[in-house]
């Protein structure tokens, strides 16, 4: 009785290594995401519905650090509007103070975070700065850019 009771015990504790290994070899494998590396590319003057715009552009400068699987089509999540297939990640532009300014839900792939904007009535003056959040919805987690500012 003694000899099967330690047996038992070997292979728990056997058992329980492999599973504290496996979780630190899956925690090493996989680093955290930075946070995004903001940047202004310039502006645009447009027209639409009647009215003239000034669009300003940005990108990130980390954007290959992050997998395009974070921007793949999520119809298991939420949609954005009537778009069932919008993306796990969703990307919104804020001023200094907090306020949205726009918003993207479907970007795609990573690369496009190298094309993301926000636009003001062409008279109108932009914030002095922006940033960007990127809430990952299938893992609630949040990434947060620097400032930016919106001039050459």
């Amino acid at each position: 009785m003694n000899l099967k009771k330690t047996i038992v015990m070997t292979l728990a504790s056997l058992m329980l290594m492999m599973a504290v290994n496996g979780s630190t070899a899956q925690t090493i494998s996989s680093p955290p995401l930075p946070n995004p590396v903001l940047y202004f590319t310039g502006s645009e003057y447009y027209s639409a519905d009647g009215k003239d715009w000034t669009r300003y552009k940005f990108a990130v400068d980390n954007s290959t650090a992050y997998p395009d699987a974070l921007f793949a089509a999520a119809p298991t999540l939420p949609p954005c509007g009537t778009n069932t297939n919008s993306s796990r990640t969703w990307v919104d532009i804020f001023d200094h103070r907090g306020k949205r300014l726009y918003g993207f839900c479907a970007l795609g792939s990573a690369s496009n975070l190298n094309k993301i904007w926000f636009a003001v009535e062409r008279d109108a003056i932009p914030p002095s700065y922006v940033y960007i959040e990127m809430n990952d919805r299938q893992t609630s987690t949040k990434y947060k850019s620097n400032l930016a500012d919106t001039v050459e």
